[in-house]
C-alpha cells in the first residue's frame, strides 16, 4: 500500500496541466500547482509511515531478540554448566562414600580435598545460576516494557504527525475549493459565450474575422444618386485597417466617363437593415473626404459580414425589444431605466438568493421593456409594483446592459482592461484598471459607478443571497464588457472580463475616491523578472522535524546540553544533531497545581521525562551498534507528546498528593459506566539536590529510582 501511495505521489509531482490562453487566473495558478501540494502531502505521510515500519524493526523486535539472546541464552548456559557440575559433584559424592576406611590416610585425605572442591565448584554454579535466573526475572519487567514503550511513543508520533497534516490542509483545502467553484463559474459562463458563437458560426460559417490580415479587397457596388434616379457602380475597393483608409478603383468602362481612384478615410461601419433598402448584403459607410453615408453593396452575405468584420462594423441586435437606434446609447432614458431597477432591487430583493444568477421570464422582460421604452410615454412604469417580480427586474437590467451598441467599458479599452486583469503583479492590475475606468467617457463612469456601487451593496449581503464579488463578475463581466470580434479568442478573455469586474467591487472605494494621479497612461508592468506579488496557494508549511539522535547521558550532561543550544534550537557547539521542532500546545494543568517554591511548568517539556525517554532509546539502540548520526526513528520529544502520559500508573499516589479531581489518600474515585480510564500524572519529585551520594551502577541506569538524598533513601539502596 505504501509503494502504491509513493508511486501514486510521483505521478502527481510529473503531472502537469495544459491550459487553453495566454494567461493564467489566479485560480488556475492554484489548481496547477495543487497536484505538486497533493504529492508532497503524501510523500511526507508515507516517509513517516516507513519510519514507523523501521522503528518496530530498531526499537521493538531488535531490542526483544538482544534480551532473549543475551539474557535467557546466557541463563540457558548458567543452567547447562550447573547440571554438569551438579553430576559431577553427585558422582564424585558417590565413588567419595564407596572408599574403604582401611585406605592410607593421605589417600581419604585427598579424597576428602576433591569432594570439597567439586563441593565449591557446585555451589558456585548454583548460586550464579539462581542469580542469574533472578537477573533475568527483574530485567524482564523494565528490558521487555520499555521497548514497548518506545515503539507505542513511535506510534503515536506517527499519529500526531497525521493530526498536524490535518489541521494544515483545511485551510488549504478551503482556498483550493474556492479556486475550484471561481473556475467553474468561469467556464459556465465561457461555455454559454461559445454556444451562442457556435450556432452563429453554424448558421453563417464565413461570420469570423479575416485570420492575420490586416488589409480586405474585393469588388463592392456602391449606390450612386443622380438627378434623374439611382445607380449602382462597381468598384474594385482595397481596405487598410490600421489607416482606416479605403481605395476605391471603379471598374465599369463608360466611353467618356471620368474615371479615377478614390482613397477616402473610414470613420464608420453600420450594417444596413433589410427593411430599409430593396438591395440585399448591403452596409453604409461614413467618411472624412465626404458628407453624408455611402450605401455598399457585398456580393453576398458572407463576403459582407468579412468586410464589415475588418471595418469594425456595428451589427444590430437580433430580437431585441429596444428597435430605435438612440434607444441603445446611454441617453436619459436609459439612465432612468438603471436607476429604478436598482432601486427596486435594493429595496424589496436584494437578499433574494441568487440574484441576478436566476433568470426570469423571456417574455415578461420583453413585456417590461417594451412598456419602459415605449416613444410615446418612455419610463412610465412602476417597478415597485407587484407587476414585476425581482427575477424579471434583473433580467430587464442584464438585457438591456447587454445589448447597448457599445458596452459600458467601450470597445476602445476592452483590449487594456484585459491585459491589465492579465498581469502577475496584482499592484499594477489594480492601478492600471485604476486609470482605464477614467479614460471612459463621463456618461460611461458615471453609468459605471452607479452599476459597481449596486453590486457592492448585493454583495454586502453574500450570507443571505450567497453573490460573492467572484460571482457577480461572471455575470456582469460578459455585460459590461464586449469584445469587438466575435472570435473564440475573444471568448477565452471572457474569465479575464469576469476578473476586472470583480476588482472593481471589491475595490470600489479606492477607485471611486478620485482618479490617480497621472491619468495619461496607467502604471509600466514590472519586468518578467520581478517577484510575483500572487503566489499560488500552499499547504502550511511546518518546520521539518528532524529526528535527534539520544545519547546515554546523565540528568546534568542533557540539561546542560540543553542550556547551551541556540535560539533556532541547535547546539551552539557542535551543532550536528538540531533539536526537532514541532508545533507548541500548552499543556492541560495538573489539578494539584505546582509545588511550592517551583517554577510554573506550564507552556515547557519535563526535562526529567525527555531525558528518560531518550535515554531508553539510546539503551535500544546501545545494545547492537554505536549511536549514529542519523535519526533516532522517529522518537521525539516535544511538548506536544507529553512522555509522561505513558508511564505506568503507580500502585498509590503519595500521602498528601492528590491526584484526579474526587481522589485523595490513595483511594481512586470509582468511575461511572462509560467513563474512559484516564492516565494518571506521576506526582511531581522534589527537586534533586546538588550532590547526590554515590550509587552502585545497576542503579544509575535508572535515574528515575534515584528521587532523594542519601537520608531519603532506605536502607537497602
Amino acid at each position: 500500500y505504501s509503494s502504491a501511495v509513493q508511486k501514486f505521489s510521483q505521478t502527481l509531482q510529473s503531472f502537469q496541466f495544459d491550459f487553453i490562453g495566454d494567461t493564467l487566473t489566479d485560480d488556475e495558478i492554484n489548481i496547477a500547482e495543487s497536484f505538486k501540494e497533493f504529492a508532497e502531502l503524501l510523500h511526507e505521510v508515507e516517509l513517516e509511515r516507513s519510519m514507523m515500519v523501521q522503528n518496530a524493526s530498531d526499537l521493538l523486535i531488535k531490542p526483544l531478540e538482544n534480551f532473549r539472546k543475551e539474557q535467557i541464552g546466557f541463563t540457558k548456559e548458567r543452567k547447562k554448566k550447573f547440571e554438569k557440575d551438579g553430576e559431577k559433584f553427585y558422582s564424585m559424592l558417590d565413588r567419595h562414600l564407596h572408599l574403604s576406611s582401611k585406605k592410607k590416610e593421605s589417600q581419604l585425605q585427598e579424597a576428602d580435598l576433591q569432594v570439597d572442591k567439586e563441593r565449591h565448584n557446585f555451589f558456585e554454579s548454583s548460586l550464579e545460576y539462581v542469580y542469574q535466573i533472578q537477573e533475568v526475572q527483574e530485567s524482564k519487567k523494565f528490558s521487555i516494557v520499555e521497548p514497548v514503550l518506545a515503539f507505542l511513543h513511535s506510534l503515536f508520533t506517527y499519529n500526531n504527525l497525521t493530526v498536524e497534516l490535518t489541521q494544515d490542509f483545511l485551510p488549504y483545502k478551503q482556498q483550493l475549493q474556492l479556486s475550484l467553484q471561481n473556475t467553474r463559474n468561469h467556464f459556465s459562463s465561457t461555455r454559454e459565450e461559445l454556444e451562442d458563437l457556435k450556432k452563429r458560426m453554424k448558421e453563417a460559417p464565413l461570420t469570423c474575422k479575416l485570420p492575420g490580415q490586416p488589409t480586405i479587397e474585393g469588388y463592392l457596388y456602391t449606390q450612386e444618386k443622380w438627378a434623374l434616379g439611382i445607380s449602382w457602380v462597381k468598384y474594385y475597393c482595397q481596405y487598410e485597417k490600421e489607416a482606416k483608409t479605403l481605395r476605391m478603383t471603379p471598374m465599369d468602362q463608360k466611353p467618356g466617363a471620368k474615371q479615377g481612384t478614390l482613397d477616402l478615410t473610414l470613420k464608420s461601419c453600420v450594417r444596413r437593415k433589410t427593411d430599409s433598402i430593396d438591395k440585399r448584403f448591403c452596409f453604409d459607410i461614413e467618411t472624412n473626404e465626404r458628407s453624408g453615408t455611402i450605401t455598399l453593396q457585398a456580393l453576398s452575405e458572407a463576403n459582407r459580414r468579412l468586410w464589415m468584420e475588418a471595418m469594425d462594423g456595428k451589427e444590430p441586435i437580433y430580437h431585441s425589444p429596444i428597435t430605435k437606434q438612440e434607444e441603445m446609447e446611454l441617453n436619459e432614458v436609459g439612465f432612468k431605466f438603471v436607476r429604478k431597477c436598482i432601486n427596486a432591487v435594493e429595496t424589496k430583493g436584494i437578499t433574494t438568493e441568487g440574484i441576478y444568477r436566476t433568470v426570469g421570464s423571456n417574455i415578461q422582460v420583453q413585456k417590461l421593456l417594451n412598456a419602459f421604452f415605449d416613444p410615446k410615454c418612455p419610463g412610465d412604469v412602476d417597478l415597485q409594483s407587484g407587476d414585476w417580480d425581482i427575477k424579471t427586474i434583473t433580467s430587464s437590467l442584464k438585457f438591456y446592459l447587454r445589448n447597448l451598441s457599445e458596452p459600458v467599458m467601450t470597445y476602445k479599452l476592452h483590449k487594456e482592461l484585459v491585459l491589465a486583469a492579465k498581469s502577475e503583479n496584482l499592484d499594477y492590475r489594480l492601478g492600471a484598471i485604476h486609470a482605464l475606468v477614467y479614460k471612459l467617457p463621463d456618461k460611461n463612469r458615471e453609468m459605471l459607478e452607479l452599476l459597481i456601487q449596486h453590486l457592492v451593496n448585493i454583495c454586502e449581503h453574500s450570507r443571505e443571497n450567497l453573490m460573492s464579488p467572484s460571482n457577480m463578475g461572471v455575470i456582469f463581466g460578459p455585460t459590461l464588457m464586449r469584445a469587438q470580434e466575435d472570435t473564440v479568442a475573444a471568448m477565452m478573455n471572457i474569465k479575464f472580463q469576469n476578473i476586472v469586474v470583480e476588482i472593481l467591487i471589491e475595490h470600489f472605494g479606492k477607485i471611486y475616491s478620485g482618479p490617480p494621479e497621472d491619468t495619461t497612461a496607467p502604471p509600466v508592468p514590472p519586468p518578467r523578472v520581478a517577484a510575483r506579488r500572487h503566489k499560488p496557494i500552499t499547504i502550511s508549511k511546518r518546520p521539518l522535524r528532524e529526528r535527534p539522535v539520544f545519547f546515554g547521558a546523565s540528568v546534568e550532561d542533557s540539561g546542560a546540553d540543553r542550556h547551551g543550544q541556540t535560539p533556532n534550537g541547535s547546539n551552539s557547539i557542535g551543532a550536528e544533531v538540531p533539536k526537532p521542532l514541532h508545533r507548541s500546545r500548552l499543556p492541560a494543568p495538573r489539578p494539584g497545581g505546582d509545588e511550592p517554591g517551583r517554577p510554573p511548568t506550564e507552556g515547557r517539556p519535563d526535562p526529567r521525562a525527555e531525558v528518560e525517554v531518550g535515554k531508553l532509546v539510546a539503551r535500544l539502540q546501545d545494545g547492537g551498534a554505536k549511536p549514529s548520526n542519523k535519526a533516532a526513528n522517529g522518537v521525539v520529544t516535544s511538548p506536544a507528546l507529553r512522555t509522561s502520559t505513558l508511564q505506568a500508573r503507580r500502585p498509590a499516589p503519595r500521602p498528601g498528593i492528590y491526584g484526579r479531581e474526587g481522589e485523595c489518600d490513595g483511594v481512586p474515585k470509582p468511575r461511572s459506566h462509560g467513563d474512559k480510564p484516564v492516565i494518571m500524572r506521576p506526582p511531581v519529585r522534589p527537586p534533586d539536590p546538588p550532590c547526590r551520594t554515590p550509587v552502585p551502577p545497576r542503579l544509575e541506569q535508572r535515574p528515575d529510582l534515584i528521587t532523594g538524598t542519601a537520608e531519603e533513601m532506605p536502607s537497602s539502596v
